[in-house]
């Protein structure tokens, strides 16, 4: 039996007093044997956002131009995300938050976050239908390192959405040979004879292919997923199972143009199976625990050259994790937020076999008291402090302290301003990918000797959010000790590498809804000092890949009711890098608009271009940028 399918055993034993301890402080108050209804929300423990304008999200676009949606289309536009695409985002994104790199961040479905044990790379590898889940929240400073896992940046957390009845069809085409289709369906109905309890089924079927955008930027992918959900008065539960698969290639997808004497045409196949189960229940006004088991399996075969297919590298891993989450009330002024994640994982590989281990067992408690004390004329201040443990089998454990300080004024009208103050400590281990590989040969060199990476972060923020406008600012800085970025030395192999990073950091985003335009700006700053501690390192993949300005301005217009103009923009001065050949700045569009027929209710006509304005632009140094893409397609709901 594999270690991730059977590492439970020894990790839940290692928790039970844990678990038990937090269930007593929990069932023995009042507000633990109360079980009064409450409407699900999509993000309960987590402190109130500026209202996202647009669609319910901070990008006007949630179709992607070049394959079918997925849950990080468009992300590419989010205000607090930074994408750095191979292809395009749903081939192969890396997302960064606040100037992190890729394995900085992690993305939780439920109450657990989904690892990628191999490198981060494939985090984002969600076959799941964005129908079934919630708007992404970008989570940090606190958030991240109360409830994210192995994460020391940032997370993106996604819940599980209400199934309701209906369905929809879509099918399309462009150019570069584009085309794509997707069906999805709900069905919901009362369970048995009850009022109170309903269930629902859900299904969902995508597939696209294209010869890409660029030369030898071809695709073809295909996705399955289904869930049945069980909904009750103050619960609901969601079974989920997915498949993806993803063939895509692009010249110099990972070596970028170090190796171009060797005809780096480079491909991947990705094979992704994930299941989970999902349980969140309500049992007071304010109190609430969600609980959320998953299994995925990746499998991923890399080749260097498509025309040379015997320089290849053959990757399986697999990771299973049990997770709960909660915020638990006593009475008004006092709460308790908390967070538990145990993960086991394994990796088979043709080249990641060289390291220490090749399975491990992960773990992480977060305890997180607050404090609330009411003032005058509708103001709060609100005091947390706790700590999170972090084990694991393969190195030392690490207690971490979280902290933050927050005011509140509210008007009674839903308006309100709040300030806040925090301080947090995360940690994360490094994947296969760093720790797996040979130190001395092939594309990539490992480092069997990484270490934990230790982040620590103190934010300044200010939220005004009203009827119809919003502005949301912070400052950050943030030193990263032993963080591993992937570096290169002259025309070497890439190498993992530790170095400690100081971050300074601003960002702002501002929404305004007017009678028929909705639209949400924003800018942000990043500054950075880095040392590495060796001399010999020329620059960096990721680590020193980043925007030091950035501004992103959505825009969605209705003019009537038969029309919808939608456009994402992004402009970026990007961090001077010596493996860039192309320039240092970039724009880059998602155009859309469609059309709703008075005459066949419920079909839309629609047509989206992806525009880079400058195309020589690399999202990854050394590696080429997107191209054109042009899409047009029909869909129709029901």
């Amino acid at each position: 039996m594999r270690f991730a399918e059977n590492v439970f055993l020894k990790l839940m034993t290692r928790y039970f007093f844990a678990c038990s301890f937090v269930s007593t402080l929990i069932l023995s108050s009042p507000a633990g044997r109360a079980n009064e209804e409450t409407a699900v929300m999509d993000s309960l423990s987590y402190p109130d956002l500026p209202p996202l304008m647009i669609n319910g999200r901070e990008t006007a676009n949630l179709r992607p131009v070049t394959t079918y949606e997925s849950p990080i289309s468009n992300l590419d536009f989010d205000p607090r995300v930074d994408m750095q695409s191979r292809n395009m985002a749903e081939a192969q994104g890396d997302v960064s938050i606040r100037g992190g790199i890729f394995e900085n961040t992690g993305f939780q479905v439920g109450a657990a976050t989904i690892l990628d044990p191999q490198t981060g790379h494939y985090t984002t590898e969600l076959p799941i239908a964005p129908e079934m889940l919630g708007e992404p929240q970008v989570r940090t400073g606190t958030d991240n390192a109360l409830g994210g896992f192995n994460s020391a940046v940032g997370t993106i957390g996604y819940s599980w959405r209400r199934m309701t009845r209906g369905g929809s069809i879509t099918i399309g085409g462009g150019e570069n040979s584009l085309n794509f289709q997707r069906l999805h369906n709900a069905w919901t109905q009362p369970l048995g004879n009850s009022e109170d309890w309903t269930i629902g089924y859900e299904g969902e079927y995508s597939r696209s292919e294209s010869d890409g955008a660029v030369q030898f930027g071809d695709h073809n992918f295909y996705r399955g997923s289904g869930r049945i959900q069980l909904l009750g008065p103050d619960s609901q539960t969601d079974f989920f199972a997915g498949y993806q698969s993803k063939f895509f290639g692009l010249y110099g997808m990972y070596t970028g143009n170090q190796y171009t004497a060797f005809n780096p045409y480079e491909t991947e196949n990705i094979k992704t199976r994930l299941f989970i189960l999902n349980h969140t229940n309500f049992y007071s006004e304010r109190s609430f625990w969600e609980a959320t088991a998953y299994h995925r399996r990746n499998g991923d075969h890399y080749i260097f050259n498509r025309f040379s297919p015997n320089n290849n590298f053959i990757h399986e891993t697999g990771v299973s994790s049990i997770g709960l989450a909660g915020l638990h009330a006593y009475g008004k002024q006092f709460a308790l937020r908390y967070a538990l994640q145990i993960t086991g994982d394994d990796i088979e590989s043709s080249t990641l076999e060289e390291g220490k281990f090749t399975s491990r067992s992960y773990s992480k408690l977060s305890i997180l008291p607050q404090y609330q004390i009411e003032l005058e004329n509708r103001q709060s201040v609100t005091i947390e402090a706790g700590a999170t443990l972090d084990e694991t089998n393969r190195d030392g454990s690490k207690i971490s302290p979280l902290a933050e300080v927050s005011w509140r004024m509210e008007d009674g009208e839903g308006n309100f301003d709040r300030l806040h103050l925090s301080y947090a400590q995360s940690t994360q281990l490094v994947g296969y990918g760093a720790i797996g590989g040979s130190e001395t040969s092939g594309l990539f060199r490992s480092n069997h000797d990484l270490s934990r990476e230790i982040s620590k972060n103190i934010e300044l923020g200010y939220t005004l959010d009203r009827t119809v406008w919003s502005l949301d600012g912070a400052f950050f800085y943030r030193w990263d000790n032993n963080l591993v970025d992937w570096t290169f030395t002259g025309a070497g192999a890439r190498a993992a590498e530790n170095v400690d990073i100081e971050t300074f950091g601003f960002e702002i985003v501002g929404s305004h809804r007017w009678d028929r335009v909705e639209a949400i700006a924003s800018y942000g700053y990043l500054e950075k000092k880095e040392d590495y501690g060796n001399t010999a390192v020329d620059g960096s993949f990721y680590a020193l890949n980043f925007p030091e300005n950035r501004l992103t301005l959505s825009l969605n217009w209705n003019p009537n009711d038969l029309f919808e103009i939608r456009i994402d923009n992004e402009w970026r001065d990007q961090h001077e890098n010596s493996l860039r050949t192309g320039p240092d700045q970039s724009t880059y569009s998602h155009l859309a608009a469609s059309f709703f027929p008075a005459q066949i209710e419920d079909l839309e006509l629609f047509i989206a271009l992806d525009k880079p304005w400058d195309k020589e632009f690399q999202d990854i140094p050394g590696t080429p940028g997107r191209g054109d893409q042009f899409s047009l397609g029909a869909s129709y709901r029901w």
